[in-house]
């Protein structure tokens, strides 16, 4: 199961700028946690805001490994669809305790100056979360309008919201094919690309 999603702006080199985290989802309420009140909240929120920091280290890490400058900024925006081919990606885990109960699994991909990330259970299936995420940033990209001027993630969460529910509903997987995904697209409005 995922236990979370995590769409974050990555900052700027360590020190510098500092990532934010542009929208998150909780899937479900991990073994042992009392349902909460604001207190709960607010620890889902710093838990998330942990995963988005080392999300933003991760993609750091790699992008000087490769020889690549990170940037707070975006580039200047393509005139075609961003290919998620190129984009970077990874996964990692999180020991039990720090911030959650017990170990789970980041899979995170990078795209221009943001990252989406998927919090999971350790025995999830991590190529299928791969998947996942593949299909899930660039409707995001166009739903949200990430990669244009004046993005306004945070006013639109319901956006956000109507994709997991089709992708990942109540923190589950599935596997699907292209026809479930074009239907899916017609529906929402979404020219996703390719």
């Amino acid at each position: 199961m995922v236990r979370a999603f995590v769409l974050l702006s990555l900052g700027g080199p360590a020190g510098q700028a500092p990532c934010r985290v542009l929208y998150a989802r909780a899937f479900g309420i991990p073994p042992g946690t009392p349902p909460g009140g604001p207190r709960q909240r607010l620890r889902r929120k710093e838990q998330l805001l942990v995963v988005a920091r080392q999300v933003a280290s991760q993609c750091q890490l790699l992008q000087s490994s490769l020889g690549r400058p990170s940037s707070p900024q975006l580039p200047q925006l393509p005139d075609e669809p961003v290919s998620l081919q190129d984009a970077l990606g990874g996964l990692f885990q999180m020991p039990p305790g720090d911030p959650f109960p017990d170990r789970v699994t980041v899979v995170w991909l990078s795209v221009m100056a943001l990252a989406f990330a998927l919090v999971c259970d350790p025995q999830e299936n991590l190529s299928l979360a791969e998947i996942t995420l593949r299909r899930l940033a660039p409707r995001l990209l166009v739903s949200l309008r990430l990669l244009s001027p004046g993005a306004d993630v945070l006013l639109r969460p319901d956006a956000a919201d109507a994709l997991l529910d089709r992708l990942l509903p109540h923190g589950q997987m599935l596997f699907l094919n292209e026809r479930f995904l074009q239907a899916m697209d017609r529906e929402l409005g979404i020219k996703a690309s390719r």
